[in-house]
């Protein structure tokens, strides 16, 4: 299954769009909806040496190894190599923007929580950009990310966005460490873990506090021409844009909202938005820097190994619970913060359960 940051409810609406003067967009969001994406599971590489006798030693560093690649407008992936590691600036904004990116997201991960890559073991990062023609979205295919250059009149591409390719690529590290089945409530989750470790990813690069964080995912991936800042916010669930060829964005904020729904595998976009909130209102409630404390507890449940492939929301709260007891203790003000944030958008005693 791979993973696309703009939902395809969203690409079917302006697909719909019946006015000449999106004609354009409708037909590259046709496009982007029937273009198939192949998934590929992640192989991960080790380096692996041998150290005192009858032992073997993993090695990895804190430096990132990424190699961006340009499908120059085909379909095909990986396209041709474009820039490594040790390659200066190409000039080409969407391949430059998307090395940074990848790099960010890399210095992350590394500087918050010690670990290498998606994987936790220096695994490569690998990116293609000017994917297909007026392509409308990006994605995580398993192996690599992939960035269209957008129609132009609603998108205008995807890399200069470091909440997208966060988000993109922790759909890769929530597949090493749990594989959250893509359906329900635990496809919700795998997309709201994404989320919330794409916004962490910004605000750590900008080196934001909880209040200066935009606490939005794809800031800036719109035209001017679209009325609204962003696909999601975890602040405002549903405030994130209000348009006339997009409609209204449908994320609820509480269980109370909770949409059933066959559609996006179950409402995997829709429905993300209430452990997204759920998680900040534990960060505002914590302050400071939402990766330090709120983002290190859902760090810790994520890899703790307690959570099962089909987790729903409220095994997801149980597992942040236990993960904060085990951090600060049982009386500590992370642990309040925790379960606030789920009591906060009606995880407990309803439809989904019940937390301690």
């Amino acid at each position: 299954m791979t993973h696309a940051i703009v939902p395809p409810y969203l690409l079917a609406r302006i697909a719909a769009v019946q006015e000449p003067a999106w004609a354009r967009a409708a037909e590259a969001a046709r496009s982007t909806l029937e273009t198939p994406r192949e998934y590929r599971p992640v192989r991960s590489r080790l380096r692996i040496s041998i150290g005192e006798p009858g032992t073997l030693v993993v090695e990895s560093g804190p430096a990132p190894d990424r190699t961006v690649s340009d499908a120059q407008n085909r379909e095909q992936l990986p396209g041709v190599r474009v820039r490594g590691e040790d390659d200066p600036p190409s000039g080409d904004v969407a391949v430059d923007e998307a090395f940074d990116g990848l790099g960010a997201t890399f210095d992350f991960f590394w500087d918050a929580y010690g670990r290498s890559s998606i994987d936790g073991a220096g695994s490569p990062l690998l990116a293609t950009v000017h994917y297909g023609r007026d392509y409308d979205n990006a994605f995580w295919n398993g192996e690599r990310m992939v960035f269209g250059d957008g129609d132009g009149e609603v998108f205008v591409g995807f890399t200069g966005s470091l909440s997208v390719i966060a988000h993109e690529l922790t759909h890769g590290m929530t597949e090493h460490e749990v594989g959250l089945v893509y359906e329900g409530q635990s496809g919700a989750l795998n997309e709201s873990v994404s989320d919330v470790f794409g916004a962490l990813a910004e605000q750590h690069s900008l080196g934001q506090t909880v209040e200066q964080g935009s606490w939005l995912i794809g800031a800036g991936i719109f035209t001017a021409a679209v009325q609204g800042v962003a696909l999601r916010s975890l602040a405002a669930p549903g405030t994130a844009y209000d348009d006339d060829v997009l409609g209204r964005d449908p994320q609820p904020a509480h269980m109370d909202g909770y949409v059933q729904t066959s559609d996006d595998n179950g409402g995997v976009h829709i429905n993300s938005g209430i452990p997204n909130h759920a998680f900040y209102l534990a960060a505002r409630a914590l302050g400071g820097r939402a990766w330090e404390r709120a983002g290190l507890i859902w760090y810790r449940a994520l890899t703790s190994g307690s959570l099962s492939s089909t987790a729903d929301f409220t095994a997801f709260a149980a597992a942040t619970l236990a993960a904060a007891e085990a951090e600060y203790g049982e009386d500590s003000e992370e642990v309040d913060a925790v379960r606030a944030g789920w009591t906060g958008v009606g995880v407990r005693n309803g439809r989904s359960g019940g937390i301690a």
